[in-house]
């Protein structure tokens, strides 16, 4: 083991039931290094990342960390003990309790009587929160009040209380803004120069550059490669990631579209004014703007979760008003959330529920269901979106996040809607999964379904979209056409931090 390695992994094997998803595993990481590690859903990331957390046991191999190598009965509570902290992508915060509540949660300093010394907690939370720039927010403060990012800082806060060595970071920008990104790379950047050891999941390609020293790649369980970030491109990280070459990893644009499917008309909502624009059918139309623009807020107005104050929607030449998601679905209306585990999926429910619970009067008459034409439905869109599964009786919670994103497409297809509304269509998927979920997108715009894509990755509107428009502050302040114009990211990032005080299209 060398002078700087924090951490070294050798030979790891893991089996589920006999299957095996750890293969001979190898893996390493510096004190005072950022490791980003990546790979598709399904590599085998997380459970390599449970066994080094002491929650799952490894079938062989062999963990050192600081030199020593951990003892046989290697528990949640021995990582600990090493100082192994994870910070989960979703937040696992008591939500009613305080901030220094939350921190020493399990370890709260003891007065001679050994009683909570609350003084000591809330002083020594001060000095944790002075390190990390949030000298401002009162230590008794609720965790409830706090936007995600601080809350993010909290988790971090703990993991410095509880004197880590070595913390695992799973998606941890994958609800924040880019000034929060920025505020957390920075306190990442500060806890590799105190010497700890992060390792960095991601599926951000641009965010493994910019805050990574190296990476690893694992797919199929396996170790693949290992390198410095300098010495590895974007290009040759993607083929260890899937196996292959991706040489066209976006579909061409769709050359043209038909006939006008959906007209706003100066919209204004309690959230977004005076919106205006078209939709026509076979359309890709992406709509990007910053965190807090607009862009949910609007297409929540024209499936009916916003109530519009003034204005008027034409669907199909007629005027158009959804009172309820329920009005808008039947009438051919579609919505792909951005959060498609809290609004997406019933995860305990099985794939099979989850692929036909919006067209159940298909084939469920007088309470008597049609099971012929339900696995007609079910089989039609596994085969077309390629869904990986055991089965249909599969919960939808066991799936990987890409094959989570394929069953809520596969249940609004279902539907044969007219209008797709995809809100943030690929967070928290590999680039695999992108790449079938892009290819996907196109089929669909080509079969005539006029598609809204709001997408806070700029190279995903860019190179989908047909137009593209850009909101700022509630209002759309552009409207881009390619097939007519060449847009940079740059131009769009201009009217979205409010460069031009934008009409509406013409």
């Amino acid at each position: 083991m060398g002078a700087s390695e924090k951490l070294v992994m050798q030979k790891i094997n893991k089996s589920f039931s006999g299957i095996s998803v750890l293969k001979d595993v190898d893996f390493s990481v510096n004190a005072g290094e950022i490791r980003a590690l990546i790979g598709e859903n399904g590599a085998g990331k997380s459970t390599l990342m449970k066994i080094l957390c002491g929650i799952y046991e490894m079938d062989s191999g062999k963990i050192s960390i600081d030199g020593s190598d951990v003892t046989s009965k290697y528990t949640i509570q021995e990582a600990g003990r090493q100082g192994v902290v994870m910070i989960h992508q979703e937040i696992v915060l008591v939500q009613g309790m305080s901030i220094c509540e939350n921190i020493f949660m399990g370890m709260e300093p003891k007065t001679a009587f050994q009683t909570v010394s609350f003084s000591k907690m809330i002083n020594e939370t001060k000095k944790l929160l002075e390190q990390l720039d949030m000298e401002d927010i009162s230590p008794d403060r609720l965790v409830e009040t706090l936007s995600i990012s601080q809350q993010q800082m909290v988790e971090i806060a703990r993991a410095l209380a509880k004197n880590a060595r070595i913390i695992i970071m799973d998606e941890p920008t994958s609800s924040l803004s880019d000034r929060e990104v920025s505020l957390l790379f920075k306190q990442i950047r500060r806890l590799k120069s105190q010497g700890v050891a992060v390792i960095y999941i991601s599926h951000k390609m641009e965010e493994i550059f910019e805050i990574a020293d190296s990476v690893t790649v694992m797919r199929d369980g396996c170790h693949i490669v290992s390198d410095n970030i300098e010495k590895i491109s974007y290009e040759e990280i993607i083929r260890h990631m899937v196996g292959r070459e991706i040489s066209e990893y976006y579909p061409p644009h769709v050359p043209c579209f038909g006939e006008e499917v959906l007209k706003a008309e100066n919209i204004t909502t309690d959230k977004v004014r005076d919106i205006s624009f078209t939709l026509h059918k076979g359309e890709i139309f992406g709509l990007a703007g910053l965190v807090g623009a607009g862009r949910t807020e609007f297409i929540n107005a024209i499936f009916g979760v916003e109530a519009v104050r003034s204005g008027q929607i034409l669907y199909c030449g007629r005027t158009f008003h959804a009172k309820s998601p329920r009005e808008a679905v039947k009438n051919g209306i579609a919505l792909v959330p951005e959060d498609r585990k809290l609004n997406g999926l019933f995860l305990e429910n099985s794939i099979a529920y989850n692929m036909t619970i919006t067209v159940l009067d298909r084939f469920i008459h007088w309470m008597f269901p049609n099971r012929k034409k339900e696995k007609e439905i079910i089989a039609q869109y596994a085969d077309k979106l390629s869904i990986k599964m055991a089965g249909t009786e599969q919960l939808a919670v066991e799936l990987s996040g890409g094959n989570q994103q394929k069953i809520v497409f596969s249940k609004w297809l279902a539907s044969e809607p007219k209008v797709l509304i995809l809100d943030e269509p690929t967070r928290g998927i590999d680039v695999g999964a992108k790449a079938e979920i892009y290819r996907l997108m196109h089929e669909i715009a080509r079969s005539g379904v006029a598609i809204i894509m709001i997408s806070s990755e700029l190279p995903e509107v860019l190179n989908l979209s047909t137009r593209i428009g850009v909101m700022c502050e509630g209002r759309l302040v552009q409207i881009f056409d390619l097939r007519e114009e060449e847009v940079s990211q740059e131009k769009i990032m201009y009217y979205a931090t409010g460069g031009h005080a934008g009409g509406h299209e013409k």
